[in-house]
């Protein structure tokens, strides 16, 4: 494979609550993202997904750990050229498409915004090409060009995100659960935009979501987190047909099947961290093949039915 385009290692979000207390919301997690490649990024509500997204595209300062991106070190302290490098090569798509979008802007003030941040555009005629280019591929036309965010659906306004973010043609885009707040049909519309957009510019997409079956059409390789943890990554078929961590098979024993005869044998698997009798803290990554690994300790491998 060539060089991962994205290398995390070791990274640390933690928040200051009060002088006693700190949350610990990623605690430690690693993992590389290639070119061209979908990793998707799974958990519940409050595991660290979204918190590793907006660690990894600065909008925190991670605690600690170390972030390489395209070749350069983007953890700590960035330089003015580095924060150049950074928010013109990886761009974000957030979850609400309204809370995102600036009301009192038209569409193509909003898409053109990177364009006219980086100065990226040699003249009003040439940023208009490029806007009303953008729209077109994201299912858009140049009517809607000069409409405001209200006047749009939910899914509409998510393709308006998604052009503002690709317009500046970003090496690696983090969806940070961009389709969760949309009806099931636009979120399929949204995933297939996705999926095409790739294909023909070629960027990595981080795809954060809770959404397994939305994460097993989008993604080559999948990483499970849980309360700050990366236990279990690997591909599609590793995850989805050979899950080892008990919060994997967990996870997704709660997906419901649309055959009814399957759906009511179906027996979700209950896991509470408290009982499990497994230690974050203290496990590390087994390497179960070149592309499985699974978090755990020496005693839990017989467990996990795993060799010693």
């Amino acid at each position: 494979m060539s060089e991962p385009l994205l290398k995390v290692r070791n990274l640390k979000q933690h928040f200051r609550i009060n002088r006693k207390q700190t949350t610990k919301a990623v605690n430690g997690i690693d993992f590389d993202i290639y070119p061209g490649e979908t990793y998707g990024l799974v958990g519940e509500s409050g595991s660290g997904k979204s918190t590793t997204g907006r660690a990894l595209i600065r909008l925190y300062e991670p605690t600690d750990g170390q972030i390489e991106f395209d070749g350069q070190d983007i953890s700590g302290k960035l330089s003015k050229e580095k924060e150049h490098f950074l928010r013109t090569n990886m761009q974000m798509i957030f979850q609400d498409p309204m809370a995102s979008l600036n009301p009192r802007q038209r569409v193509i003030d909003i898409v053109a915004a990177g364009l006219d941040n980086f100065k990226m555009v040699k003249n009003d005629q040439e940023r208009e090409e490029k806007v009303l280019w953008m729209l077109e591929k994201v299912g858009l036309n140049a009517e809607h060009a000069n409409r405001y965010p209200h006047q749009f659906s939910g899914g509409q306004r998510q393709r308006i995100g998604i052009a503002r973010a690709l317009i500046v043609n970003p090496k690696l885009l983090i969806a940070d659960e961009a389709i969760s707040a949309l009806d099931v049909s636009i979120q399929a519309q949204v995933v297939t935009l996705l999926k095409e957009l790739q294909q023909e510019i070629g960027n990595a997409i981080l795809f954060i979501a809770h959404d397994l079956a939305m994460v097993r059409y989008i993604s080559d390789r999948i990483g499970v987190i849980h309360l700050g943890y990366l236990v279990e990554t690997g591909t599609v078929d590793d995850i989805f047909n050979h899950p080892i961590h008990p919060y994997t098979q967990s996870l997704l024993s709660s997906i419901p099947q649309p055959n009814p005869l399957v759906e009511r044998s179906r027996i979700s698997l209950p896991y509470d961290y408290k009982t499990s009798g497994l230690n974050y803290e203290t496990s590390t990554q087994f390497n179960v093949s070149d592309t499985h690994k699974v978090l755990c300790r020496n005693e839990d491998l017989i467990r996990f039915g795993l060799r010693v």
